[in-house]
């Protein structure tokens, strides 16, 4: 099962992909039939039986959808990237030292850093695999690596500090 937050208009939305014709919005099921139309940015939307023809465009960070005349900014997350999105933000800072914490439990698939490296924002600094998918835990600043706590190979705990950054 999937699962995904949706922002629209500053609001946050929960959805769960059930099956191929159902999704759970907070909680409640809705059955949906979504197709594009010609390979074109249309698209067909039938929710519950009531039909509605949409516009959806890629941006940068989000969506553009222009559904019944109105035009909609949408972000959307996967429930696992805005864990550890909002992990590494809630504890970023530009000055002082930053600690990376394992967001959840896994297996350190690589360290791509060393001691003293200067890294950049953005840059990986460790790759941990979890639930068989891997994910690549960046800098959210820029700085220097002070000391590497974990080797690729190594089980680590959620909350576990990985590797300190100044």
């Amino acid at each position: 099962m999937f699962r995904y937050v949706a922002t629209i208009d500053n609001q946050e939305f929960t959805l769960e992909l059930l099956d191929e014709r159902h999704v759970s919005i907070n909680g409640k099921i809705v059955e949906i039939d979504f197709v594009s139309i010609s390979g074109q940015p249309v698209y067909s939307l039938i929710v519950n039986g009531k039909s509605y023809e949409g516009y959806v465009y890629a941006e940068e960070e989000r969506w553009s959808v222009l559904l019944r005349g109105r035009l909609y900014a949408v972000g959307v997350e996967d429930e696992r990237e805005r864990r550890l999105r909002t992990t590494v933000q809630g504890r970023i800072g530009e000055a002082g030292e930053f600690h990376l914490k394992a967001p959840m439990p896994g297996l350190i698939v690589a360290v791509p850093v060393s001691e003293g490296q200067h890294v950049e924002k953005g840059q990986v600094l460790v790759i941990l695999e979890s639930m068989k998918m891997q994910n690549e835990l960046k800098a959210p600043r820029a700085g220097t690596v002070q000391r590497i706590r974990v080797k690729a190979g190594e089980a680590v705990e959620q909350k576990q500090t990985l590797l300190s950054l100044a």
